[in-house]
């Protein structure tokens, strides 16, 4: 009987030992995605097994437009998204409701994430031609915060920039397309079909990457109760950009499938450095605080450490096994 006792114990321990030095299952987030190119590391996450490597269960739940995301958070469908520091600082207008973790995408000196454009048959071409000219952009979003610091750094004054409300991207680009919206600003790839119809470039973010940037961002619950699970989830996301920017050639038919670059740039297109695991600055975030509460749309103040996290690692700690 003691031998048996012995040789269960061993048994016992070593069932303990081996599960000590496999991956532990980190658990399960729903992620909501926009048919946007910041989200591509997520499809190359879920399609190069990365996620399962890391031991957490990833939904991705497609949402057609940031209105439709919004809902699925607030009515608690979603645990985390992709976001910018204009939407972060007004989700966190109350209370801390969600919590940045990582930058999804930047502006590099060779990419733009957003462009101000000039219809063709505008004649514009600088900055200045722009002064007291309708932009076309949507209202109190990261579009019309990019315009006016972009413009405002090349050294247009504030009151000599008029933003006008065009929400819908499809309607703002027919306007321009068709002069009747003299300039406007899109985000990438769409500037780049815009400019492949005849707009011209009058201003991007290339030369001021530190207005723009979009970000991985969870719900404070899901930051607070799943602090493994996140760090799973971001090391997944670090392998994935980086297989993305070892090989960009390779994605063109994920791009395609998942509607990500517009049919006239497909095999085009090509795709930007995505950013290694950082977190947006507090110079970054409190700007956009600033910007807020100058055009009447913030009364309070969030603060950078209730609503960025730096302090998650994208790399799971690996033992002695």
């Amino acid at each position: 009987m003691r031998k048996l006792k012995v040789v269960l114990l061993a048994l016992y321990l070593g069932a303990v030992v081996l599960t000590g030095c496999r991956k532990q299952e980190a658990g399960a987030l729903r992620i909501a995605v926009l048919p946007i190119l910041d989200t591509l590391p997520l499809y190359v996450a879920e399609a190069e097994g990365y996620f399962a490597a890391q031991g957490v269960e990833v939904e991705l739940i497609p949402a057609a437009s940031a209105a439709e995301r919004d809902q699925l958070l607030q009515a608690g469908q979603i645990d985390g998204f992709i976001t910018d520091l204009v939407a972060l600082a007004l989700y966190n207008r109350d209370a801390t409701q969600v919590v940045a973790v990582r930058y999804a995408m930047v502006p590099t000196a060779d990419f733009a994430q957003f462009r101000i454009l000039a219809a063709a048959q505008s004649g514009i071409t600088t900055v200045e031609g722009l002064r007291g000219v309708p932009i076309g952009v949507s209202e109190g979003t990261v579009i019309e915060y990019v315009t006016h610091r972009l413009l405002e750094a090349e050294g247009l004054p504030t009151d000599a920039i008029t933003a006008l409300a065009v929400p819908k991207i499809p309607e703002r680009m027919a306007l321009l397309d068709a002069g009747e919206l003299r300039a406007a600003t899109l985000p990438e790839p769409l500037a780049s079909l815009a400019m492949q119809q005849g707009a011209v470039v009058v201003a991007d973010d290339t030369r001021h990457p530190e207005v723009s940037c979009s970000v991985y961002a969870f719900r404070k619950d899901i930051i607070d109760q799943q602090p493994q699970t996140v760090r799973a989830f971001l090391a997944a996301i670090d392998e994935a950009s980086a297989a993305i920017n070892a090989d960009k050639s390779r994605w063109s038919d994920l791009l395609a499938e998942k509607g990500l670059v517009p049919a006239p740039l497909a095999g085009a297109y090509s795709l930007p450095d995505y950013p290694a695991n950082a977190v947006p600055t507090e110079a970054q975030f409190d700007d956009a605080v600033a910007w807020l509460q100058a055009t009447g749309r913030l009364m309070t103040s969030p603060t950078y450490e209730d609503s960025v996290d730096g302090r998650r690692e994208g790399k799971r700690g690996s033992g002695n096994c």
